[in-house]
């Protein structure tokens, strides 16, 4: 379903990479630099757009079995998601019906029941209120209409995407304008969380504006893997979402020993593995990168605005194809440290150094060029979700296409 499509992009790559080119955008671009550093836009962010998109919120890989949980906050939101006796995910918010509390404390586990801790009442995985204590003493309510409140979910291509507006109508499949049917060739509904961790980082759009920039590599990741990089990057979109690959015909091996040329092999050897090549981001806060070290594996990075304009958080989840061995494990974990550092080190210390020195005033505006089309078009997004109102949000992506044949 998706090969076809992964083909026409290798093949626009070696295109480029024959001709020394990328596709350019029409301009220079200009973002205020108050874009960066304003509190009340800022606030306007997290509710326009955090609080009415489908966000990321977990994989698969983290509630793979019937029973498992995860609670979590996402810009204040209390969520807990949990996967059923029927094996279908389900996202509510985090909070008893009774005075409000959670029911259950940020983390992961597997359990039937969810007992607040506060009166005891409990609920089952389903979010039906199960049990009130002494109900005899509390008086006549309906449990049925006292379960826990529901908020809009889709589970797809091994990723779990929940609005944190219970009130939403929003078609989570027709904001995915297809690309899920790409992330699918991934096949991380069977792959293995190896690790995670959350880093303190600048403005999520600071933050986010790396992840979509490959003419840094060279330059800032120059001491650790940048250093024979090209810094030219083309830009493929769905919708608000896009996939950022380097012009080349070179692409790692699935064996991961050395690079091979796809041009100097038929088009019928170009393998799942090698198509998928580059960062693959998520609108508005989701960048995938494949990684090999343990075996192939693959840094989801989720990205979280945090109370005022200047921090933000990420959480890294690692996750490994298969089950590592002990010898595995121990290069998983050297490559999943070496992306702290060049992620928290080199990026975002940078991008806070960024942070302070437009919070001081030193630039009006921030450029972004025409070979840096991607965040052009990220900036374009958050500002036109930032001007659209609840009723043209719908609108703004277009309905369910076919999967590429």
């Amino acid at each position: 379903m998706y090969r076809a499509e992964l083909v026409r992009m290798a093949k626009e790559s070696i295109s480029h990479a024959a001709s020394g080119t990328v596709n350019q955008a029409q301009d220079v671009f200009r973002v205020p630099a108050e874009a960066y550093t304003d509190e009340a836009r800022h606030k306007r962010e997290i509710d326009r757009i955090f609080k009415r998109l489908p966000l990321v919120l977990a994989a698969t890989a983290e509630l793979p079995e019937n029973g498992d949980y995860k609670a979590m906050e996402a810009v204040g939101v209390p969520v807990l998601m949990t996967r059923g006796k029927d094996g279908a995910v389900r996202a509510f918010m985090n909070s008893c019906t009774h005075r409000g509390t959670y029911v259950a404390v940020e983390g992961r586990g597997n359990t039937a029941l969810f007992t607040c801790p506060y009166h005891g009442w409990t609920f089952n995985r389903e979010g039906a209120l199960v049990g009130i204590a002494s109900r005899e003493d509390f008086g006549d309510v309906d449990p049925a209409c006292l379960g826990l409140k529901p908020l809009p979910v889709l589970e797809r291509a091994g990723l779990i995407w929940v609005i944190l507006d219970p009130k939403s109508t929003l078609d989570i499949a027709a904001f995915l304008s297809g690309y899920d049917d790409l992330l699918q060739a991934f096949g991380f509904e069977h792959w293995h969380l190896f690790s995670q961790r959350t880093i303190k980082g600048p403005n999520w759009k600071i933050a986010y504006d790396g992840y979509l920039d490959f003419y840094h590599l060279p330059v800032l990741h120059g001491d650790t893997f940048g250093r024979d990089i090209s810094n030219k990057a083309l830009y493929f979109a769905w919708g608000p979402h896009q996939r950022v690959a380097t012009p080349s015909a070179q692409v790692p091996s699935p064996d991961t020993a050395n690079l091979i040329r796809l041009d100097e092999r038929p088009e019928s050897e170009w393998d799942t593995e090698t198509l998928l090549s580059g960062v693959w981001t998520i609108f508005p806060h989701v960048s995938i990168a494949s990684f090999y070290g343990g075996g192939r594996g693959v840094m989801i990075s989720q990205l979280f605005p945090g109370e005022n304009a200047g921090e933000s958080f990420t959480t890294q989840l690692y996750l490994l194809e298969s089950e590592p061995t002990p010898s595995e494990r121990e290069e998983a974990t050297k490559q999943f440290e070496l992306l702290k550092y060049v992620v928290q080190t080199e990026d975002y210390e940078t991008g806070m150094r960024q942070q302070k020195a437009l919070q001081a005033g030193a630039l009006d505006k921030v450029l972004f060029g025409r070979n840096e089309a991607g965040g052009q078009n990220f900036h374009r997004w958050v500002q036109t979700l930032l001007d659209t109102d609840d009723g043209n949000l719908q609108a703004l992506f277009l309905p369910r296409r076919a999967a590429a044949e």
